[in-house]
């Protein structure tokens, strides 16, 4: 078979596989994204919050008769799905009913008032996801449109991890192998919950696409993908667009004075290092759109009110705003983050398989100086995503997840010697290799 057809195999296995569990992904954020989503298709906020809950205890529902089936004590019990479903109805519904009464800061916005206005804010400057969402409710309802969406976003996710490697010019088995290692790792189990997560990795590899096709000569091009990337993380979380902007801009600098004292300067443009020239007008144009997206980022927030660093440590702080306001927040927060990291660092040295994964990405990325650089980047904002909300009980360990792309792609540039003995790779020299392997 051509490689894209077992692109779409490895695709296609991937998303037969997720039927086994259609209902139950949710987390308690996602009822604040799919009312977004049901409210911008015109949904009221009652209806919205009808078809939102319903879909919510139809997964608790589903999880508890599974669990009894399964219990040693209780397997031949009826089942518990009615009596779970109508307990979480009635549990959802009548809050959302109160606040709706109350009017105001309570129903302002798209979001259906599962949690205080402050808390709803942060939900109501993510259109990106719930708009994502949009058609795939409208057409399908929530249950299979939510899925369905969740399917389409980690299947894209897996195919643009191929498409990075083979314009690295990895071999096709390699670049398969990354695309399965996307969808068998943690970060397939995440891009399919109905979060953010799944949107801020497919766009953070389109971006990490982009600075591949620049570094291989096809400027144009790979400015467009990193800019529009970009400017969708913004709609999507913009916090991941500040940070990918920043560590994309850092690592041109970087990539850019490595070539500038190994090369020396050189009077040419855009002809790349391999030919005796500087740093090269592609890893400047990398270098301009991350500032660009950085500055843009900080300016938009500011002139749309968004929640400010402050409100997201506060919220951090106080349990989502059950408790009052802390007093000295930054001084609080650099306290938690350091025992954070520590208790953080403690459990890896337990289950060392996340360590482990990232020390082979990062020894893989080396057969690669220029494109590694960018790779350590993208995944870098993992460890930002998580240095920015140091909280241990979240679930997956979603909040980091974006490190993982460190060896989804890594792993299998490490395992390039070995592809080298049976399949033909291009020539170091060649002009396709050009700007990656120097």
């Amino acid at each position: 078979m051509r490689p894209r057809t077992w692109v779409l195999v490895l695709a296609a296995v991937f998303a037969v596989l997720q039927l086994a569990n259609v209902t139950g992904r949710d987390t308690p954020d996602s009822k604040n994204y799919v009312s977004y989503a049901l409210t911008l298709a015109g949904a009221g906020k009652r209806e919205a919050a009808a078809e939102t809950v319903d879909w919510v205890c139809a997964g608790k529902a589903s999880a508890a008769e599974r669990a009894q089936r399964v219990d040693v004590l209780h397997f031949h019990a009826p089942s518990p799905a009615g009596r779970v479903f109508a307990e979480c109805r009635t549990g959802e519904l009548p809050r959302v009913e109160r606040r709706l009464r109350a009017g105001g800061a309570q129903t302002d916005g798209h979001v259906v008032p599962f949690v205080a206005p402050r808390l709803r804010q942060i939900f109501e400057v993510r259109p990106g996801y719930p708009v994502f969402l949009v058609p795939f409710v409208t057409v399908f309802g929530v249950t299979w449109g939510v899925w369905l969406a969740g399917v389409l976003v980690a299947g894209a996710g897996g195919v643009l991890v191929f498409l990075v490697l083979r314009t690295v010019s990895v071999p096709v088995p390699l670049a398969l192998t990354g695309q399965a290692l996307y969808y068998v790792l943690p970060v397939g189990t995440t891009a399919m919950r109905p979060m953010t997560e799944g949107l801020m990795l497919a766009l953070t590899l389109t971006a990490l696409w982009g600075c591949a096709r620049v570094l291989t000569g096809r400027v144009g091009v790979g400015a467009v993908l990193v800019a529009g990337a970009l400017l969708a993380l913004f709609a999507v979380k913009h916090s991941q667009a500040l940070f990918l902007g920043a560590c994309l801009a850092g690592a041109a600098a970087v990539v850019a004075l490595w070539r500038r004292r190994r090369y020396g300067r050189g009077p040419g443009r855009g002809q790349g290092p391999g030919r005796g020239q500087g740093p090269g007008r592609g890893v400047a144009v990398i270098a301009v759109v991350g500032c660009g997206a950085v500055v843009g980022t900080l300016l938009l927030a500011r002139v749309l009110r968004y929640p400010s660093e402050a409100e997201s440590v506060q919220d951090l702080l106080t349990g989502h705003y059950t408790h009052p306001d802390r007093a000295h927040p930054w001084r609080e927060f650099l306290h938690l983050e350091f025992d954070f990291w520590a208790e953080w660092l403690r459990r890896q040295l337990t289950a060392p398989l996340f360590p482990a994964a990232l020390a082979a990405g990062a020894w893989g990325a080396r057969r690669r100086p220029a494109f590694g650089v960018f790779l350590l980047a993208a995944a870098g904002t993992g460890i930002l995503t998580q240095a920015g909300h140091p909280d241990i009980t979240v679930f997956g360990d979603r909040l980091i997840v974006l490190a993982w792309l460190l060896p989804v792609v890594g792993v299998p540039l490490l395992l390039e010697p070995l592809a080298h003995r049976s399949a033909p790779v291009p020539v170091q020299g060649s002009p396709r290799a050009v700007g990656i392997t120097r």
